[in-house]
């Protein structure tokens, strides 16, 4: 593709904001934007129109049908996709879509996880089409973003939250802005999802049923050589890798997705994509778009795009940075230092909220990234720790302190800070070393929430977050909206955030034994190592009354997701345990045996030879793989009878404890002495391509 047809290609499959201006009336047009930008109601003639504009240009680009693309709570996208034709008189068929198509859709709701929210028998669900999310073709289907809402209007989805987290967010922050001084129609937050993947050759991951079934690896011994010379991070790109890297990028560009990126990550077969930002909404959208066709291409290639948190152990697992900021409708990053004292005291308003936000809600922020993949990822080879905290940098972290002890600042002005009274001191952006075991780290002008896991829909992380600092916000507009004196109390509302929410601020080695014990002993912060310790504080009265308060969720809506969540967490470590069973008894156990019985038959041989020969090898290496299979054996067994226990509870939580508590452990034990055996059997006994085979089969 040369150069210059870029900017053609780009947003080419979009019916965007390109698209509408130039199709659509002017006041259809401006009727559509008023709704997209600032929430009004959507006008049922204008609906019309657009389904109009918008089905000429689908055909124009080959397509045939239609869909409501909507993400349920399954964790990947749905679509049910209608034909545009209709009968027409003459016995031939004409292309219609209209207004109410478009807005409304009735698919079947009853497959869909509901965690209570809906009756067996109550099937129907209903899809509503999101305007502020630009429509796209995809294999010659209009696929429109839409909401999903059961029959008695709960929420099914993680975009309906999402949008309102996101108004939540909007309207306390003009409160606060209002404050300032500044008239603003709205404030969104941005979101640049960076996504980690691995890709392996197709041929090899068909051969591994535990990575066909689960997305990881269930077993598998190190190979001599992993990342430890991190010559692979930024490293020259294969030209395999390259090619596929190529197609994705084209792809994505097609669809209007800001792909920027593109790079080796620390262990091989590891890669990384970040594209530039964008409305969190969109952005979310886009990044479920994007790992659909990131997989789509590999196949392509010959290649498996593998997503799972934790496809192999002992190298670096996928994360998914959610690099978060709020901006104004003008363009204004509210989290980007100011020119003036006042245009800091902003900043420093915004921040402290964010910093209140994530010590209050750190179990909502550990939860909404809690998956089974992902609890194996946390805490190891550059995944932040299951412990929240904020990362500042040493200068901003050093002007807080100044502000709480009323301190003079030792940096370029010395001088004590009164916010709006003295200059605050100037620093520039990027003061913030980016310190990779921070799971909340500030990086000049935006947060990186770094504990997400690459599979995971980036809606639910930031869902927690937007809500969370709504409240804060609201507290902080509750406040000075009633102040005498604006200054005085500002600087004393912030000194005050400064000092109650210090314990979760931390610049230091995450992954150290000290910092855990100081975090959770004299700080009092949270360590929900598990989905299963995580999940349940959803529940919590404090948490249930902010997320209800700014009608993010309803009760119901909240015990549902509780449910769904864990009952993921079980059902997927049940496929990984009945998986793991399977291969050993089909695959693994009869490897060994037939290597043990060629080792028996060659000491056989070789002893009726000479009676001279030791055979040290072959003795030592049957004795020790006979001790194996036993303890293989005994600890399938073992797994087998904590498969079926824990069908036995009622509860879920309860399942979900005995999922971490027994079915987890055994499942370690058992590839302990598989992963063992692996090394001493002769490779062409060994039943599955090895990490080797897999981590450098692309090159």
């Amino acid at each position: 593709m040369a150069k210059q047809d870029v900017p053609e290609l780009f947003g080419s499959m979009v019916f965007d904001d390109r698209v509408m201006r130039a199709r659509l009336s002017a006041d259809v047009y401006d009727s559509l934007r008023k709704t997209i930008d600032e929430n009004e109601r959507l006008d049922v003639s204008v609906a019309e129109a657009v389904a109009a504009e918008m089905r000429d240009w689908a055909v124009e680009k080959g397509a045939t049908h239609f869909t409501h693309w909507f993400q349920p709570l399954t964790g990947v996208t749905a679509e049910k996709h209608d034909s545009f034709i209709a009968p027409s008189p003459d016995g031939g068929v004409i292309m219609e879509f209209s207004g109410k198509e478009l807005i409304k859709g009735e698919p079947d709701a009853s497959s869909f996880p509901s965690g209570g929210l809906r009756a067996t028998f109550e099937a129907r669900g209903y899809t509503a089409w999101d305007p502020t999310s630009y429509a796209f073709i995809k294999d010659h289907t209009l696929c429109i973003p839409t909401a999903f809402c059961s029959y008695s209007g709960d929420a099914l989805d993680k975009k309906t939250p999402l949008l309102r987290s996101m108004e939540a967010l909007n309207r306390q922050a003009k409160r606060i802005l209002k404050l300032f001084g500044k008239d603003v129609k709205y404030v969104r937050t941005s979101v640049g999802p960076e996504q980690e993947y691995f890709l392996v050759d197709k041929e090899c991951f068909e051969k591994r049923p535990d990575l066909v079934y689960t997305g990881r690896t269930l077993f598998g011994a190190m190979p001599p050589k992993g990342q430890e010379l991190d010559d692979h991070y930024f490293g020259v790109i294969k030209p395999r890798v390259s090619e596929f890297m190529e197609e994705l990028n084209e792809e994505l560009w097609k669809h209007g997705i800001l792909a920027k990126t593109e790079h080796n990550e620390v262990a091989p077969a590891q890669h990384e994509l970040a594209p530039i930002y964008s409305t969190t909404n969109v952005a979310t959208d886009n990044n479920q778009l994007t790992m659909e066709i990131m997989q789509k291409v590999a196949r392509k290639h010959g290649m498996v795009c593998l997503l799972h948190e934790k496809p192999f152990a002992g190298v670096n697992g996928s994360g998914k940075h959610n690099n978060w900021s709020m901006a104004t409708n003008d363009g204004a990053n509210l989290l980007s230092p100011g020119e003036t004292p006042y245009e800091n005291a902003q900043f420093l308003t915004f921040l402290c909220a964010v910093i209140q936000a994530v010590d209050d809600y750190q179990d909502l922020l550990r939860l909404s990234v809690a998956t089974a993949g992902n609890d194996h990822r946390l805490g190891a080879n550059e995944a932040p720790p299951a412990i929240i905290s904020v990362f500042l940098g040493d200068e901003l972290t050093a002007i807080l302190e100044a502000i709480k002890n009323d301190a003079p600042y030792q940096g370029k002005e010395k001088e004590v800070i009164k916010l709006g009274v003295h200059a605050l001191p100037r620093f520039s952006r990027d003061t913030t070393d980016r310190n990779r075991t921070s799971p909340f780290a500030f990086t000049g002008n935006k947060f990186e929430f770094r504990s997400l896991g690459s599979s995971n829909s980036i809606a639910c992380c930031n869902i927690m977050l937007n809500a969370a600092v709504a409240e804060s916000l609201k507290q902080y507009a509750d406040r000075l909206e009633g102040a005498k004196d604006f200054e005085t109390e500002l600087h004393d509302l912030i000194k005050e955030v400064i000092t109650k929410h210090e314990r979760i601020l931390f610049n230091g080695n995450g992954y150290g034994e000290e910092w855990i014990k100081e975090a959770t002993e004299v700080r009092g912060l949270s360590n929900l190592k598990t989905t299963a310790d995580a999940m349940p504080h959803l529940l919590d009265k404090k948490n249930m009354d902010m997320l209800m308060s700014h009608k993010v969720f309803s009760e119901t809506e909240l015990h549902s997701r509780c449910e769904i969540m864990l009952e993921n967490y079980c059902k997927t470590v049940n496929i990984e345990g009945h998986t793991m069973v399977d291969m050993v008894r089909k695959n693994y156990l009869p490897a060994i045996e037939g290597y043990l019985f060629n080792l028996a038959q060659t000491t056989s041989l070789m002893k009726s030879v000479s009676t001279k020969v030791k055979c040290n090898y072959e003795i030592s290496t049957m004795e020790r793989l006979s001790e194996l299979t036993d303890d293989i054996l005994e600890s399938t067994v073992a797994l087998e009878k904590a498969l079926e226990d824990i069908k036995k509870y009622d509860e879920i939580i309860k399942t979900s404890e005995a999922v971490r508590d027994d079915l987890l452990p055994k499942m370690d034990t058992l590839r302990k002495y598989v992963d063992e055996a692996e090394m001493l059997t002769g490779e062409e006994y060994w039943p599955f391509p090895s990490y080797g085979k897999l981590l450098f089969s692309v090159y």
